[in-house]
C-alpha cells in the first residue's frame, strides 16, 4: 500500500511539473533560447550583457511610439569633438583600435580597426562621416602610422556610422572599398548626399579572402542586420603567439529590411548558427567589437596598460567568440519564435 501512495505522488508531481513546463513555453516559446544565452553570457573579462539584454527582449517603446504616434522633430545640434572622441590603442602587434563615440551615452560608439601588414593597411569600417579624419586620419598617425599606407576599407555593412568616412578614405588616399552586392545597393538607395557615398568598388561574396602583404581576412556574407552584412576572421600576433580574432558586422537585427519581423529574426539566427560552426572550425580566440558596448570593449583597451610582462591578453577569450555568437543566436531565436 505504502508503495502505491508513493507512485501515485511521483505521478502527480510529474504530471504538474509536465504541464507546468508546457504553460511556461506557451507564455514565453522564447524561453528555452535565453536561457541558453543568459548562460553564455557572462564570464570574467567577457561581458556581452549588452547584447543580451538589447536583442533578447522586445524593446519598451515610448507612449508616443507605442500609440503610434509620430515624436516631434528636434533640431540637430551641432557636434563638438569632445562629444565623440575617443583616443586610439594598439591591441595587438598587428591591430589597432580606432573609435568614434556616441554623444551622451555612456562607453557606447563605433569602432573602427585597423590590420598592419608588410605592405600595408586593411581598415575594417570607416566610422562616421564627420568624424573619420579624427578617428582613422589622426588616429593612425598618434599610434605612429601612415593613412597613406591604407590600401583597403571593409565595410561590415552600409550604414553611415560604418560606412560614413568611407568616401573621404577612397578620394585622399586612393583605398579599395569592399562592401557586398546588397549593401552597395542599400548604400545606393539611402537619403546620404551621393557625394558623400563611396564609389561604388569591389564586392565581398560569401567566403572571400582578401590577401595583403602575408595576412589574409576572411570574409563571410552573415545577413540580419542588413540584407548584405558582413562578418570576418583575422589573424592576429602578440609577441610570438598567433591568435583568431573575429568580428560579427551586425549589432541589432533589421526588422525593416524583411517583409516580417519573424522573417529577420529567422535570417539573424540562422547567420548567426552558421557564422558560429565558421568561428569554431577556425579556432578563433579574439572577439572584435564593432559596437564597443557588446563586449565593453574600453574595459579590456584599459586593462592593457597595466598588462604585465607574463599577464595574458585582456582581448585573448578563449571560446568569446563562439558564445557571444550564442548569444546572439539564441536571443534571435527566442524573438523569431515569439514572433510566430
Amino acid at each position: 500500500m505504502k508503495r502505491y501512495w508513493i507512485a501515485l505522488v511521483c505521478s502527480v508531481l510529474w504530471f504538474v511539473s509536465s504541464n507546468a513546463e508546457a504553460l511556461a513555453a506557451q507564455e514565453d516559446p522564447g524561453e528555452v533560447h535565453v536561457a541558453t544565452a543568459r548562460a553564455a553570457t557572462y564570464r570574467p573579462g567577457d561581458d556581452f550583457s549588452w547584447v543580451f539584454d538589447g536583442l533578447c527582449f522586445e524593446p519598451i517603446l515610448a507612449p508616443s511610439a507605442q500609440a503610434g504616434v509620430a515624436a516631434a522633430p528636434t533640431e540637430r545640434r551641432q557636434l563638438e569633438r569632445s562629444d565623440w572622441f575617443q583616443p586610439p590603442a594598439q591591441v595587438f602587434d598587428n591591430l589597432y583600435f580606432l573609435a568614434t563615440l556616441q554623444p551622451g551615452v555612456t562607453a557606447e560608439g563605433v569602432a573602427a580597426w585597423a590590420v598592419t601588414t608588410s605592405e600595408g593597411i586593411i581598415l575594417i569600417d570607416a566610422v562616421y562621416d564627420y568624424s573619420v579624419e579624427v578617428t582613422v586620419d589622426e588616429g593612425l598617425r598618434a599610434l605612429g602610422l601612415d593613412p597613406a599606407d591604407i590600401k583597403y576599407v571593409i565595410l561590415t555593412h552600409g550604414h553611415p556610422d560604418h560606412s560614413g568616412g568611407a568616401r573621404h578614405l577612397q578620394d585622399t588616399y586612393g583605398a579599395r572599398i569592399l562592401l557586398s552586392e546588397l549593401d552597395w545597393d542599400l548604400m545606393a538607395s539611402s537619403n546620404v548626399p551621393e557625394e558623400a557615398k563611396p564609389r561604388r568598388d569591389m564586392v565581398i561574396t560569401d567566403g572571400m579572402e582578401l590577401t595583403l602583404g602575408e595576412t589574409t581576412v576572411r570574409l563571410y556574407i552573415t545577413p540580419g542586420h542588413t540584407l548584405g552584412t558582413v562578418s570576418a576572421l583575422v589573424p592576429l600576433k602578440d609577441g610570438e603567439q598567433w591568435h583568431m580574432g573575429s568580428i560579427w558586422g551586425g549589432n541589432r537585427v533589421g526588422t525593416r529590411y524583411y517583409s516580417t519581423p519573424a522573417g529577420g529574426f529567422k535570417a539573424y539566427y540562422e547567420a548567426a548558427r552558421r557564422y558560429r560552426e565558421i568561428v569554431m572550425r577556425a579556432r578563433a580566440d579574439v572577439y572584435i567589437a564593432s559596437h564597443i558596448a557588446q563586449d565593453k570593449t574600453l574595459d579590456k583597451i584599459n586593462a592593457l596598460r597595466f598588462r604585465g610582462r607574463v599577464d595574458p591578453h585582456p582581448f585573448v577569450g578563449g571560446d568569446a567568440p563562439e558564445r557571444h555568437l550564442t548569444v546572439v543566436g539564441e536571443c534571435s531565436g527566442a524573438r523569431w519564435a515569439r514572433h510566430r
